[in-house]
This record gives C-alpha cells, sequence and structure tokens, in this order.
C-alpha cells in the first residue's frame, strides 16, 4: 500500500467497554475528539474535558445518536480545584470512574534562551502535571472497585530529540516514568497503567501549523510505513488498552507510530 492508499478503518468490539464510566481530557479535537468516540460507539458512558467550548459541543452533538451520548465538561486543567471539582462532578452524576484516558496536551513550540520560569511551570501544568492529579481523583473509587484503567498518552518527539520542543519533550519522558510508578502503586488494587505513544498523527491542528508537504514527506520517509497515523489509529489501541481483552497489560509503553525511526 502506497502512502496515498486509504485504508478501511476498522474498530473491534469490546463488550467489556459497554457501561463503563469513561473520562478523557483533551477530549474536544483531534486525538481527543476520536477517543471520544471510539469509546461512546463502544457503548461505554464518556465524559470529555476540554477548554474549547466550541469544538466540543460540536462534538457532542455529532455523538448525540450513540446509545450512551457522551457528556462535555468544561475544565480548566491547569486549574487543580476545577479539576479536583469535575471529578467530584462526575462521580455525582455517574458512580466511580472505571477508565481514564490522560489525552491533553500542547506542543507549542519554543527557543531554549526564551523560556523563563513562568513558561516553564506553565508548560509542565499544560503536560504533565494534570495526569497524575487525574489519577489521583480516580484512584480512590478504582481502588473501592478493585478495578479500573488509567491510559497516559506519551510521545514519540522526545524518544527522536525533536528540535525547539525541550519542554514538550522533558514532560513527555516524565509521563513514561509516571506510568511505571502509578502501574506499581496501584496494581495492587487491580487497577492497570499503561502508556501510549502516537507518533506523527494527522490532527488538523498538526497540518495546519507543523505538517507542511515537505515535513509530511520527511515524516513518512522516515517510518517503516509509508502511511500516516491517523487520530483513529491511536484510539484503536486505547480501546483495547482499555478493555479487559488486556487485562494483564500494565506498566508499559505502547506505541502507534507506523515505525517511525528518524527525526
Amino acid at each position: 500500500m502506497n502512502a496515498s492508499s486509504q485504508p478501511t478503518i476498522e474498530q473491534a468490539v469490546y463488550p467489556s467497554l459497554a457501561g463503563k464510566r469513561v473520562v478523557i481530557t483533551g477530549g474536544g479535537t483531534g486525538i481527543g475528539a476520536a477517543l471520544v468516540s471510539a469509546f461512546a460507539q463502544q457503548g461505554a458512558r464518556v465524559f470529555f474535558i476540554d477548554i474549547a467550548v466550541k469544538e466540543s459541543r460540536a462534538l457532542e452533538e455529532s455523538l448525540k445518536e450513540c446509545a450512551v451520548a457522551p457528556t462535555f465538561l468544561h475544565c480548566n486543567l491547569q486549574d487543580l480545584d476545577a479539576l479536583a471539582a469535575t471529578f467530584v462532578l462526575i462521580e455525582k452524576l455517574a458512580g466511580a470512574v472505571d477508565i481514564l484516558v490522560n489525552n491533553a496536551a500542547n506542543d507549542d513550540r519554543h527557543q531554549v534562551g526564551d523560556v523563563s520560569a513562568a513558561y516553564w511551570d506553565e508548560r509542565m501544568a499544560v503536560n504533565l502535571r494534570h495526569q497524575f492529579f487525574c489519577a489521583q481523583a480516580v484512584a480512590p473509587g478504582m481502588r473501592e472497585q478493585g478495578r479500573g484503567a488509567i491510559l497516559n498518552l506519551g510521545s514519540i518527539s522526545w524518544h527522536l530529540a525533536l528540535p525547539n520542543l525541550t519542554l514538550y519533550m522533558t514532560a513527555k519522558a516524565a509521563i513514561e516514568g509516571l506510568t511505571r510508578g502509578l502501574a506499581r502503586d496501584l496494581g495492587r488494587d487491580g487497577v492497570r497503567v499503561n502508556c501510549i505513544i502516537p507518533g506523527a498523527v494527522r490532527t488538523p491542528r498538526q497540518t495546519r501549523l507543523w505538517h507542511n508537504p515537505e515535513e509530511e514527506a520527511k515524516i513518512l520517509a522516515a517510518q517503516c510505513l509509508e502511511q500516516r497515523v491517523e487520530p483513529h489509529d491511536v484510539a484503536a489501541l486505547a480501546l483495547f488498552l482499555a478493555s479487559d481483552s488486556a487485562a494483564r497489560c500494565s506498566g508499559r509503553d505502547y506505541y502507534v507510530d507506523a515505525g517511525w525511526y528518524g527525526a
């Protein structure tokens, strides 16, 4: 299959996901929107958190015919008080969370010399800190149930040492350590924690800001498979890892990058 071929999208059905209470951060656009759609189509009760109101409302409307329509909740994940209140609300509406997908992130570029202490703190809050505190919020309910799944979204970027992304790559590298720590600390209570590492995913934001034709050609040349990774490819992996089919998967990193080995 060449780069221009469009493969058929196949989505497995996981009976164990039906009725599960799922929280997805950054669910309004890009990979997050694909995650929301995929879990909703499994019959899960999905709550998705985002600051992009217009896009999130549109996604919510587009999925209203699902057996259980997803629910959008506006929250700035940098505000830890608002984050905590949002999870209290979710538990009040639906009960303990079964599956958490820590997807929210922002890969804005920067120059090393331009980074201030305030910008450092803001980038860590946007890309790393909330993943821990979201996990902390759902852990008591998961422990009480004796089961649960947490999926953290990492990035291929730091494995490739891409330019102008030092703070983003710092946060994403830390997420792999966070995943291992949480997997160990929560594993005795039946909670599984894994990290999904996407490659160069073709989202509207990436296409608009970074992936011009020249950059796309470089990406395809560096991948083993000469097809772009799409948001639904990431969602397909997330469904498996969240389901009972992955019952013995925890504390590990799972790549969906078309075999990208070059920068």
